[in-house]
C-alpha cells in the first residue's frame, strides 16, 4: 500500500517558524501545500492507485480531493489513519460541517467528536496502528491503495518522518519495510 502525508497546512507554516502550537484548528492547505499535492499526484499516478482512504482532518481531505480530482480515483474516509492529537490542529471538524463543505462526499459514518477528547498517547497511537494493519492486510486491492495520512500515524505506522506530499510504499508481507518513494523536499 502507499502512505501519503497531507499537503503543506496553515498550521505547519506557523509552527515550523515559532516551534509553537498557533492556535489552528482543523487547518487547511497553504497554496504551497496545494502544489506538493499535485507533484505527489503526478509521482502517484505511475503507482496503480486505484483507490484513496484519508483522514477526516481538512487538510488531508483537500490532498485526497486534489489527487482524486487528478487521477479520477474514489475516495472513502476513515478516522481510524487520523494524526495521534497533540496539537490544535488535531482538533477535527465534525462529519455536518465537512458535508457542507464536500457535500458528495460520506461522513455519515462519523461520530460528532470522531478525534480522541484528550492527548493520545504514544501506546494508543501504536495500538491504532496495529489494528489498522490488521485490516488492511486482508484486504485484496491493498496494493493498489493508497492512504492520505498525517506525520504522527506515517512515522508510528512505518519508523518513517515523511516531509508534506510524501509518499511511502508501505508492505506488510512477506516482511514489514517502507520505502520513501516520493519527497517534494530533497534530502540530502
Amino acid at each position: 500500500m502507499i502512505l501519503v502525508r497531507h499537503g503543506q497546512s496553515e498550521f505547519n507554516v506557523h509552527y515550523g517558524r515559532t516551534r509553537q502550537d498557533p492556535g489552528i484548528r482543523d487547518p487547511a492547505l497553504t497554496g504551497d501545500g496545494r502544489d506538493q499535492v499535485r507533484a505527489a499526484a503526478a509521482a502517484l499516478a505511475a503507482l496503480d492507485v486505484r483507490r484513496l482512504v484519508t483522514s477526516p482532518y481538512r487538510r488531508a481531505i483537500e490532498t485526497a480531493e486534489i489527487i482524486a480530482g487528478e487521477l479520477g480515483l474514489p475516495v472513502t474516509v476513515d478516522p481510524t489513519i487520523g494524526e495521534r492529537v497533540a496539537f490544535s490542529c488535531d482538533l477535527g471538524s465534525g462529519p455536518a460541517e465537512l458535508a457542507q463543505r464536500w457535500p458528495t462526499w460520506s461522513f455519515g459514518h462519523l461520530a460528532e467528536q470522531w478525534w480522541p477528547d484528550h492527548e493520545e498517547p504514544e501506546a494508543e497511537l501504536v495500538a491504532r496502528c496495529a489494528r489498522f494493519r490488521l485490516s488492511t492486510d486482508v484486504l485484496a486491492d491493498r496494493d493498489h491503495l493508497a492512504i492520505v495520512s498525517h506525520w504522527g500515524f506515517i512515522r508510528a505506522l512505518t519508523g518513517l518522518a515523511v516531509t508534506n506530499a510524501s509518499i511511502v510504499r508501505f508492505r506488510v508481507h512477506p516482511q514489514l519495510s517502507a520505502e520513501l518513494v516520493h519527497d517534494v523536499v530533497p534530502r540530502g
